[in-house]
């Protein structure tokens, strides 16, 4: 790389720089409410407050109006994301959530009543890394196929944050509720092979995303990972930390 290339990129990471650090003192937050959605299908589910209720499993879309913070990595619009609690709704009109990392999500506390956590928070990086599909999200229309697949992903989703930590992936069953007392998670209705093929498969060799959470305290939390364009942007600004750190 030229001397003036790389002068031009540590101008565009220090500008990058001085700006999130002016986004951090900022409340991280959005305004969205649920507006439909995407590739997903019905399913008959136990756990969360839930005992035996038909409810979407897919893609939620929600109209994000406003955001501070790190609210402002996604564009103002249609935000595709996943349902991280069923104990409560969807917001029909719009509401402030906070953006917080996964691990630091509020697990729904009338059953769980404790943050995500680190281990969870990764099973959720790599099986979005793995398997999500941004045609459940950007299609007009959805095949039966993209259905199936985003509602598989959900129930996975949902596996992971309400069930005990397994002792190994393989383990996990969503059609089988295994954890004692009165938490834990189960279906019906779902393809429930390829929702445990999703599960089995987290090994922690896949590719991560970079995913945040939604959370208000009054409505329905949710995971979203963070637009491609402000992930690499952040990683910019990580390689500029590094390079400092040598230099010194």
């Amino acid at each position: 790389m030229s001397k003036k290339n790389v002068v031009t990129v540590l101008f565009v990471a220090v500008i990058l720089y001085l700006t999130s650090g002016a986004r951090a003192c900022l409340k991280n937050t959005v305004e969205i409410e649920h507006d439909g959605y995407g590739a997903s299908g019905m399913a008959e589910l136990w756990g969360g407050g839930l005992n035996g209720a038909n409810r979407h499993a897919g893609v939620y879309m929600l109209d994000k109006s406003g955001g501070a913070g790190e609210g402002d990595l996604w564009d103002d619009g249609w935000i595709g994301v996943f349902c991280i609690e069923l104990s409560q709704s969807a917001p029909s009109y719009p509401k402030t959530y906070d953006v917080v990392m996964p691990q630091d999500a509020q697990n729904p506390t009338t059953f769980l009543g404790e943050k995500i956590g680190s281990e969870k928070a990764e099973y959720l990086s790599e099986l979005w890394g793995r398997f999500f599909d941004e045609a459940w999200v950007t299609s007009e229309s959805f095949t039966a196929e993209q259905n199936i697949a985003a509602e598989a992903f959900a129930v996975a989703v949902w596996e992971i944050i309400y069930e005990d930590m397994p002792e190994s992936p393989t383990t996990w069953d969503v059609a089988v509720d295994g954890t004692a007392g009165p938490l834990g998670f189960r279906c019906d209705d779902v393809d429930i092979s390829l929702a445990n093929g999703m599960l089995h498969s987290l090994d922690g060799t896949g590719p991560k995303a970079d995913l945040r959470a939604f959370t208000n305290g009054c409505s329905q939390d949710y995971i979203v990972e963070v637009p491609e364009p402000a992930t690499i942007l952040l990683l910019g600004l990580s390689s500029l930390a590094l390079i400092h750190r040598k230099k010194k």
